[in-house]
């Protein structure tokens, strides 16, 4: 398992703090989209990979080292008999998968979105990506010929 290990570890010291940049139900989040198109190219940079999967009433998401065939998984509940105003079933059920696989994969990588508020403190951090200033910076690294997500540029 060390492969993994080693590969996450590098991958959670590049990854960016990403901003909760998407307002919807009330409140902000970093909706999945915006995620992936941050996490995508650093995880394939460090050899991982991953895929989420409705598993009964789990979603199961496991997170895998390409080369090694290691991985680290967990499964997460999918809540049952939930109404939520104004929707329908499948509506709510849509909802809950799109919200968990946010949470659990955010979770299984180690990922901050925006800052932590939870602690008495409030935690900083130098770097914080929302998706269009990824985007931006991305599009202006490439055309200058840089890596857009070193710590310097970002």
């Amino acid at each position: 398992m060390k492969n993994i290990y080693l590969a996450v570890g590098s991958f959670q010291k590049e990854v960016p703090v990403i901003l909760k940049d998407t307002s919807g139900y009330g409140y902000k989040y970093a909706d999945l989209p915006a995620i992936f198109e941050i996490i995508n190219p650093i995880m394939a940079k460090h050899g991982l990979g991953f895929y989420q999967a409705v598993n009964g009433t789990q979603i199961k998401t496991v997170v895998f080292h390409i080369e090694s065939g290691e991985s680290i998984e967990s499964n997460t509940d999918i809540p049952q008999g939930v109404q939520l105003k104004g929707m329908n079933d499948f509506q709510v059920l849509g909802s809950a998968i799109t919200y968990i696989k946010r949470y659990a994969l955010s979770s299984l990588l180690g990922l901050v979105t925006d800052k932590d508020t939870d602690a008495s403190g409030e935690q900083t951090t130098a770097t914080k990506v929302g998706r269009k200033d990824y985007q931006a910076k991305n599009k202006q690294g490439k055309e200058d010929g840089i890596d857009p997500l070193k710590d310097d540029i970002i």
